[in-house]
């Protein structure tokens, strides 16, 4: 049990510590973190390299009054253990007990569900301001780090905080990463910065307005807590920034900075995963087919937004610098950057998790599918998962499938991966995009075309009185489905969609013949999905529409199995709706 965090009940507590005291704080403080992270997963490096902040941060202020904003909260650990929930830290059974994102559900030291990054300035702006309204004197403080001033909303906010004229405080983290490498030409003015201890002419926030401290012992918590203390109250915006060591007292996430900044359960001695790679997956089958295609067209070219480890795509970085481009976090650039290299002629890929393309949704609008031109988008770890509340992939279907133009394909196995790529390329059309799926790679029972036609579904089986349209991975499920109906005498029809923006009106008028119910399988959001568009196509018939997939909401590390009973998303339970 950690001596000093005994000590700790609320944040009044660390005031009371001797500089000594302060110390040994930070190193239980680090341990708790390292611990827990080994055995249950999450963010490593990023929470090792902010400890001595946040404790000098709850020593000088006084949060809740004075407020912190901690951005994407991939940072916030340390917070989470110094605000009275150091026990899902400590002991193994209450891991759980916490989210990986700062909650207002959990204390009142954290004022948004925040997981996606670039965005504490502009929170903390609505902050500042509405303090300013109603007259109090409180400290607003906007940490930000790890890359997330790549991000426009991380620029547009400070643009606008530097106009303000009362207190905003901006702790600008420099770890001298992002959570790969950083790439942007801010970050040269950064590391100038660094390099001449804050005393460079060029200088991006004293540009922008703003008063500016640089700090070159960011985990050293008696400089910071000097420091801070003489900005405390300041009646104007600042920039204090501050350098520091992502994963910092941790000698394997020091040395290996991107592999340590989200990391599954892993061993501390050594620093490997319990959990090897297992082999074949989605992601790697995608990249593989796409590094073979390079080989023969130079045209192509792989965009990504600052997680090329997520995607899978080091080792295409690593073997073709010349053709792969992190734009840093800046998921809006790179739908443009990719629109005006396909008006050129290049085969642009744009790699994005589903959770991180919904921060596109305006860009694929208008500079992409209005110019119509043909770039293609990989939406990777789509579908419904047990992940945290702000890291959901189902929502890429309700908002990409209705943008007039865009193509949006989903494979139902290996070989339609590789097929869909090959169409994509070929075509010149559309823009396309093709979703892969988050679940493990499974061999289908039925043979599927590779040949497409836009918006035409294929009919794998012939049956009658009911269909079933299995969508992308959950064709699997299809399948189950359809092997449980002819256990009870019904032999389904079983249908591929391949597109989710279009509906083959053919083939579902002519289910009209010998058809009573139709089923849809999606594994994403029910709401504004592709079995509503079905259902809508057979609304003036008497063809019944049963739709499956995830309800409207947002589920926090709610366990696969549990969400897929709570769907009727199982075999079982589809088969037992429809007999009924």
């Amino acid at each position: 049990m950690a001596n000093i965090l005994d000590k700790i009940s609320n944040v009044l507590d660390i005031k009371k510590l001797t500089t000594e005291e302060l110390n040994t704080l930070c190193s239980e403080v680090r341990n708790s973190i390292l611990n827990k992270v080994s055995k249950a997963g999450g963010h490593l490096g990023p929470n090792l390299g902010i400890v001595e902040l946040t404790v000098a941060l709850h020593y000088v202020f006084n949060s809740p009054i004075d407020k912190f904003v901690w951005d994407v909260s991939h940072q916030s650990y340390a917070h989470k253990i110094l605000t009275g929930r150091k026990d899902a830290f400590l002991f193994e059974d209450k891991y759980k007990t916490v989210t990986g994102f700062t909650s207002p559900k959990e204390s009142e030291h954290d004022f948004f569900t925040i997981g996606h990054t670039s965005t504490s300035v502009s929170l903390a702006s609505g902050l500042a301001k509405a303090r300013d309204f109603k007259g109090t004197k409180e400290n607003i403080v906007a940490i930000i780090g790890d890359g997330s001033l790549s991000g426009g909303e991380a620029f547009e906010g400070l643009d606008n905080v530097a106009e303000f004229k009362s207190n905003f405080i901006t702790i600008v983290n420099d770890n001298e990463m992002s959570i790969a490498e950083n790439h942007g030409g801010i970050y040269g003015n950064l590391a100038l910065l660094r390099k001449t201890k804050g005393e460079a002419e060029l200088n991006i926030f004293k540009a922008l307005g703003f008063k500016y401290v640089y700090i070159e012992e960011g985990n050293n918590v008696n400089v910071l807590i000097e420091e801070l203390q003489k900005i405390k109250d300041i009646n104007e915006p600042i920039v204090i920034h501050i350098h520091t060591v992502k994963g910092n007292g941790y000698s394997h996430a020091e040395e290996n900075k991107e592999r340590f900044h989200w990391s599954m359960p892993f061993d501390i001695e050594t620093g490997k995963t319990f959990v090897q790679n297992s082999g074949e997956n989605y992601k790697r089958v995608t990249i593989n087919h796409i590094t073979e295609k390079l080989q023969k067209d130079d045209r192509i070219v792989v965009i990504n937004a600052a997680v090329p480890g997520a995607l899978d795509l080091v080792e295409f970085r690593e073997n073709h610098p010349d053709r792969y481009f992190d734009v840093g976090i800046a998921e809006e650039h790179a739908i443009a950057f990719a629109s005006g290299l396909a008006s050129q002629g290049m085969k642009p890929f744009a790699f994005f998790p589903s959770t991180f393309i919904q921060r596109t949704y305006d860009q694929i609008s208008q500079d992409l599918c209005i110019n119509n031109n043909p770039a293609i988008i990989m939406v990777e770890n789509a579908g419904i998962s047990g992940s945290d509340a702000t890291h959901l992939g189902i929502f890429d279907i309700p908002m990409m499938s209705n943008i007039p133009n865009l193509v949006y394909l989903a494979p139902a196995n290996k070989e339609e991966v590789t097929a869909m790529i090959d169409w994509a390329m070929e075509q010149k059309d559309f823009p396309v995009a093709i979703r892969i799926s988050s679940s493990p790679i499974k061999e289908l029972k039925t043979k599927l075309s590779l040949n497409y036609e836009l918006n035409k579904f294929e009919k794998v089986t012939e049956g009658e009185k009911v269909a079933i349209i299995g969508l992308g991975n959950f064709f699997n499920l299809a399948e189950e489905v359809s092997e449980e109906l002819q256990k009870q005498g019904i032999t389904p029809t079983l249908i591929n969609p391949r597109f989710i923006t279009g509906v083959d009106e053919e083939l579902l008028t002519s289910l009209l013949e010998n058809h009573d119910t139709v089923i849809t399988l999606e594994d994403g959001l029910l709401n504004g999905g592709f079995g509503e568009k079905i259902s809508r196509f057979f609304g003036p018939t008497k063809m019944r529409v049963f739709n499956y997939g995830a309800h409207k909401e947002f589920t926090d590390g709610v366990p696969m199995n549990e969400l897929y009973k709570r769907y009727h998303l199982t075999a079982d339970h589809i088969v037992a709706d429809i007999l009924k």
